[in-house]
């Protein structure tokens, strides 16, 4: 079956926070939410759905969990028990659970810089002490400084949050560099919480996406990975997430709050959800090779503009564009007044950097790229 990606949707007047923030002139390239137009396999279970007319109270769908399971290992041939599985909201609320319980008054997280903001807020929100540390770009991909890593850790350090893909930098981290990742949790006697929420969104033909807490028993035993289809199937409002954690006491505490302060998954998530592990392979696919198309659209608008630069992007529908060069304090407001709104770096860490979301149609990505380059010749 053929999947068309081109075919327009005007996402105006339906409450979307990417759409609705600005006026109709600005071409908004920023949240991260894609502009097409979810499965067919996930539009015909939502009809079924909806057609019965009854939203009751409901719980999650049986075998769900084993569902979830069957899903990891043949996508990442990761061997999960079912029981391993906590479902959540999101993978948001996962990250703020995480911190508050994994630690006590007075320790510290490690947190990769630049990333997605909540990794940080975690941290601050729960008043605990945040330790940033500065990726570096190697080979063209942002990676953390291995050989550094220990100056970070103080004796209050009790654990890191990670991000890969990494948002925004789009890297897919190797089977090495993971594995340095791994031994260096262990010798430090921390945990790690894993946002893997784009491991679906990998572009890159040479990458593969390898759970972290895959690797062996001892990681596993220390980690939290979280995880949603929500992202790559383009259902980020119907809000269902997991954590998968072996660890009976960190599984525990994911738990802490649910159905509670953090509230249950919406009846709709689990039916999109079960859809695309069910079905959504086929459309999945197709929508990675149209990424692709536009990513190399991107690429090759830098190639010829010496004033940005892109580092490789392994993965997302995020581009991370550094405009360090042009010297700008207020980058945001340049680009919006030339029509486009792309995410301010500053969010992530970075001020010199803007992302770009690329996950909407060709015609946009073109029509992002014309507005940039307005922006680029203004400064000449």
């Amino acid at each position: 079956m053929k999947f068309d990606f081109d075919i327009p949707t005007d996402r105006h007047n339906t409450d979307s926070i990417k759409w609705n923030k600005y006026s109709t002139e600005i071409l908004p390239l920023w949240i991260a939410d894609m502009d097409f137009k979810v499965a067919p396999c996930i539009q015909e279970a939502l009809n079924q759905r909806i057609n019965l007319g009854t939203f009751g109270y409901t719980q999650a769908p049986q075998g769900f969990k084993e569902q979830i399971a069957q899903y990891l290992f043949e996508q990442y041939q990761w061997q999960v028990d079912p029981e391993w599985v906590v479902v959540l909201p999101s993978v948001i609320s996962g990250l703020h659970t995480a911190t508050r319980q994994f630690m006590q008054v007075g320790q510290s997280c490690l947190v990769p810089k630049p990333v997605y903001q909540h990794l940080r807020l975690a941290v601050t929100q729960a008043q605990q002490e945040l330790i940033e540390i500065p990726m570096v770009l190697s080979h063209n991909r942002w990676v953390l400084p291995w050989l550094e890593l220990n100056q970070y850790v103080k004796k209050n350090t009790k654990l890191m949050h990670f991000c890969n893909p990494q948002n925004p930098g789009g890297t897919v981290f190797t089977l090495k560099e993971l594995t340095t990742l791994a031994e260096f949790v262990i010798e430090n006697n921390l945990l790690i919480c894993s946002d893997e929420i784009h491991a679906g969104l990998v572009l890159d033909k040479t990458a593969k996406h390898i759970p972290i807490a895959s690797l062996n028993a001892d990681i596993s035993q220390r980690t939290v990975t979280l995880m949603s289809l929500n992202k790559t199937f383009n259902f980020p409002g119907m809000g269902l997430a997991w954590a998968v954690t072996e660890n009976h006491q960190m599984r525990k505490a994911m738990q802490t709050d649910l159905h509670a302060t953090i509230a249950e998954p919406s009846l709709l998530g689990y039916i999109c959800t079960q859809a695309a592990m069910k079905h959504g392979e086929p459309w999945r696919l197709a929508l990675i090779e149209y990424l692709r198309e536009n990513l190399k659209k991107i690429d090759a608008f830098i190639r010829k503009n010496n004033q940005i630069s892109q580092s490789n992007i392994q993965a997302t529908y995020l581009s991370w564009l550094d405009l360090s060069k042009l010297q700008l304090n207020d980058v945001e407001d340049l680009f919006l007044k030339n029509g486009l709104a792309l995410s301010p770096g500053s969010q992530f860490g970075s001020p010199a950097f803007m992302r770009l979301n690329f996950g909407t149609s060709a015609k946009n990505v073109s029509e992002g790229l014309n507005r940039l380059d307005h922006v680029l010749k203004s400064r000449k």
